[in-house]
């Protein structure tokens, strides 16, 4: 123990947020732009503009993987909606050497067809960046998820040290350096508390049988199968006949599971062995239907149409974790609800982002290299971070439409514009860094609205004279990002530190 609890607690805050506090940004920023995740894509793939009703959609979807992936072992299929314009499928592939991927497709609701939608991740990538870190399985999940632990550990050890946490809610001094850091730590902190600590631990739930298995191993073993099979009963599978037969009409199987679902809306399809006598297609209600995340499934004989089950999930425990679950996924949300989520995803990056600026503020460059070496990652990792995932948002507008590998380019677009960034930190001192890096992420977010103007022709002006709110939203938001940097680099450039202090006025 330090000196005493509330000592030993600020410890505990500033160690545990800062050990893995450049990563606890990236997976909080990258969070929060996954709020607004089907909008991003749709924004990112300017060529689909069309509605269809989701039902006829996935039809159409259908009718196009029997002849893409006819030897496919399952299609998946996301339906169109109120938020997104297409219709995702995904399906397994085999490449030259045997090894299995996925490949995953944005579908024009209306043809059917891919053929010339640019090929993009559009905000899956950001929130799959979330929560696996573009790390292979499990080790993403596992790192994100131990981050999100520190992350619990530093609220609650911050609110414990700070005693006068709300009084300082109402106390912000700028100018004054370190304390100014502080106010606005405290102030971004506290202003969504609630949302901190239900996104923090909601998130640790999300993986909670990855990362603590006990009470799997004890009750199951190394049966696995068997635990997911109870713990997520819908989900219908029986084995191959070996038998090749059509199936049947999907339209007439989906308007039968509309009803069944008492007018809510379908969210996924997804069919098993397909071409088979024994084909399953597991029809799945829309996610924003209701708060918890564990919505109706229905099973349909794919090629008779015969239904074979439903489950609806009401166990206690298993709801109490789904409604967890929701909390974090927030796909329940109306619109005015998700600018919550946005906004105060928002707060938790700046009040990580200054935390990190606080530790090394308050540290002169005599403690020696170790806080140097902090300070210049934290220009690099927090600084560079925005420009990358504005570089990604470029790329989807520079890059040749029919590019191979175009969606792998872009994220190739976003680690190096982060390498070069966290490259450019260590070389710079780390007030230039900063002035030079926020002045570039502000040029490029407030440049972002022309560029995808002179590419798509939805220029903001027209964008919000004729109601296209996709896009003036993204531009609209990426001009206040542009605006919130640029003022960071005038007001690091104005900012004068005070002269070291001699050794007599220490004394």
């Amino acid at each position: 123990m330090k000196q005493g609890f509330r000592q030993s607690m600020a410890w505990l805050h500033s160690w545990s947020g800062l050990v893995l506090g450049w990563l606890l940004f990236a997976i909080a920023a990258t969070g929060t732009a996954t709020v607004f995740k089907s909008e991003i894509g749709d924004w990112m793939r300017p060529e689909l503009s069309a509605s269809a009703d989701p039902q006829a959609a996935l039809a159409a979807a259908v009718d196009y993987l029997a002849v893409t992936a006819p030897a496919a072992p399952g299609w998946y299929l996301t339906a169109p909606d109120d938020r997104t314009a297409s219709t995702i499928v995904s399906y397994e592939t085999r490449g030259a050497n045997g090894e299995a991927g996925y490949r995953v497709e944005a579908l024009d609701p209306v043809t059917g067809s891919a053929k010339g939608i640019r090929d993009t991740l559009g905000g899956e990538f950001f929130y799959r960046f979330h929560f696996e870190l573009q790390l292979p399985y499990p080790w993403g999940r596992m790192l994100a998820s131990a981050a999100a632990m520190l992350m619990l550990i530093a609220l609650i050890s911050g609110i414990i040290t700070h005693r006068r946490i709300f009084a300082d809610f109402f106390t912000l001094r700028p100018g004054k350096g370190k304390r100014s850091w502080l106010d606005a730590h405290n102030v971004l902190g506290v202003l969504a508390l609630p949302f901190h600590l239900m996104i923090t631990f909601t998130g640790i739930l999300t993986l909670v049988t990855m990362t603590l298995p006990w009470a799997e191993v004890a009750n199951y073993g190394s049966d696995s199968a068997v635990f997911y099979a109870e713990a997520s009963p819908g989900f219908y599978s029986r084995p191959r006949a070996e038998r090749p037969a059509p199936l049947g009409d999907i339209s007439t199987m989906l308007v039968d599971a509309r009803r069944r679902f008492d007018g809510g809306r379908i969210g996924r399809i997804s069919i098993d062995n397909p071409g088979d006598a024994a084909a399953v297609m597991l029809v799945t209600r829309h996610d924003g239907d209701q708060l918890a995340y564990a919505p109706s499934i229905l099973a349909y004989d794919a090629v008779t149409g015969r239904l074979l089950s439903r489950y609806v999930e009401a166990r206690p425990a298993k709801r109490t974790f789904d409604v967890l679950y929701g909390l974090h996924m927030g796909r329940f949300a109306p619109e005015f609800s998700r600018w919550l989520y946005f906004l105060c995803g928002f707060a938790l990056s700046a009040t990580i982002a200054t935390g990190m600026v606080l530790w090394t503020a308050g540290r002169t460059r005599d403690r020696g290299f170790s806080h140097q070496l902090v300070e210049r990652l934290t220009v690099g990792a927090i600084g560079g971070l925005p420009l990358a995932m504005v570089a990604f948002l470029w790329s989807n507008r520079l890059l040749p439409i029919g590019a191979a590998g175009r969606a792998d380019q872009e994220v190739r677009c976003f680690f190096i514009t982060w390498g070069v960034t966290l490259l450019f930190g260590l070389v710079r001192t780390p007030r230039r860094g900063w002035i030079e890096l926020m002045g570039v992420t502000a040029l490029a977010w407030l440049l972002l609205p022309i560029l995808s103007g002179v590419v798509t022709g939805r220029w903001l002006p027209l964008s919000i004279w004729r109601g296209d709110w996709l896009f003036a939203g993204v531009d609209l938001v990426a001009i206040a990002l542009g605006a919130l940097a640029a003022a960071i680099a005038v007001k690091i450039m104005r900012h004068r530190p005070p002269p070291p202090r001699t050794r007599a006025q220490r004394a």
